[in-house]
């Protein structure tokens, strides 16, 4: 598998800062990055891109990986479903939305907790039938 260098991640950015019509976008790496501590690993590159090139502050990356695994966890708790997703990507987001959105949340520090208490509602096994089944259902080739 390949590692992804920032070409796609800077296009997205200029993209977005060019096109304020454009909420958001999604770096998908079907590819690449498969192994989350690589994965990981590339998250500080992705951070220094962002101060280096002049997009921190204006943009902020959530992170999506299928081997999702938050610290003091095991790899089967439902809470690491929250940044789970059928294949290592980025999410790209206007730090402004992201403020409007904390200013607009009646509850903004219960979001965490909440979106753990739905994923162990669901069970790990659920969930990971959900992704199975997401990863099917996208075409090959």
């Amino acid at each position: 598998m390949s590692r992804p260098n920032c070409f796609t991640l800077n296009n997205e950015l200029l993209r977005l800062r060019a096109s304020p019509d454009i909420e958001t976008t999604l770096v998908i790496h079907p590819n690449a990055l498969v192994d989350f501590l690589d994965y990981n690993a590339f998250l500080a590159t992705v951070d220094d891109w962002l101060s280096s090139e002049g997009f921190e502050g204006e943009f902020q990356v959530a992170s999506f990986h299928p081997d999702y695994q938050f610290a003091g966890t095991a790899a089967t708790d439902a809470e690491n479903f929250t940044n789970r997703s059928p294949f290592p990507m980025l999410h790209l987001l206007r730090e402004s939305s992201v403020e409007w959105a904390i200013a607009s949340h009646p509850n903004v520090h219960g979001i965490p907790d909440a979106n753990i208490e739905t994923m162990r509602r669901l069970g790990s096994k659920q969930l990971l039938q959900r992704l199975a089944q997401c990863v099917h259902k996208i075409p090959q080739g």
